[in-house]
């Protein structure tokens, strides 16, 4: 698949997210997936050294990273998603939270809208705030170095959810909302049908900036290796542009508004 079908772009803007398999090569995964291992400091081969039920690893430039990131599928859909060319390639890839099967729940899991632009403290992410043009956000991108199943602790998303954090947004208006007050109006938006980030290694969701979803605790034996870096815009967004010339982001506000 090189470029994205017109049903796929409708599903995104429906549904909030896409899953494109094999958007980069098993060798690339298990490159990134051994560079990880050893950021971790466990041991594969010895589960007792898994004694955190998550470890999150910070920015990793490494070649292995960068290429899983930059593929030809990748890039097609940048543009058919956000705009032709309003994205900036990722040279590395945000943090890399890994799972391990542990005793101890993690203390990640609440259901959340990944924030974009900096508030007050820039060096506190709770502080972090999103609002209705997505201010430099795209995407959120959950890649996959491992294989992962319903037992691997896939991430939860809620189809749709993207909509309704429309509304809540709209009359924020610039300023948005923080990570930490849009996560508390969470809870009043309506139900929807969640789906498991599920998939090979080599795997990608690319996902509406706006939608709701969770991390969630392994709950077999083997350990869960991902990033989810955001894609940034080269631009900001416009849900008030012409309608003919708004990309597949904007059309989903746009929607979530109406």
């Amino acid at each position: 698949m090189k470029q994205l079908s017109t049903k796929q772009i409708e599903g995104f803007i429906n549904d909030g997210f896409i899953k494109i398999e094999h958007a980069f090569s098993t060798e690339i995964a298990d490159e990134c997936r051994a560079i990880l291992w050893k950021a971790t400091q466990c041991d594969p081969d010895n589960p007792d050294s898994w004694t955190q039920p998550v470890i999150r690893i910070g920015e990793l430039g490494f070649g292995p990273f960068k290429q899983a990131a930059n593929t030809v599928i990748l890039y097609n859909a940048f543009d058919q998603l956000v705009g032709k060319g309003n994205w900036l390639p990722r040279e590395t890839l945000g943090s890399f939270p890994i799972r391990f099967p542990c005793k101890e729940p993690a203390t990640d899991t609440g259901w959340h809208v990944d924030a974009s632009f900096p508030g007050e403290d820039v060096n506190s992410y709770l502080e972090w705030r999103i609002n209705i043009n997505s201010k430099g956000r795209a995407l959120l991108m959950l890649f996959l170095f491992s294989d992962v199943s319903e037992q691997d602790g896939p991430t939860i998303i809620r189809v749709g959810s993207h909509l309704d954090v429309a509304k809540v947004l709209e009359p924020e208006g610039e300023k948005g909302l923080s990570f930490m007050k849009l996560a508390q109006k969470l809870h009043v938006l309506p139900k929807h049908e969640e789906v498991l980030a599920k998939g090979k290694a080599g795997t990608v969701y690319l996902c509406h900036p706006f939608i709701v979803h969770a991390g969630q605790d392994i709950k077999g034996t083997i350990p869960k290796f991902m990033a989810q870096p955001p894609l940034l815009t080269k631009r900001d967004f416009n849900i008030k542009g012409k309608a003919d010339e708004l990309s597949a982001v904007e059309r989903a506000i746009v929607k979530g508004l109406n």
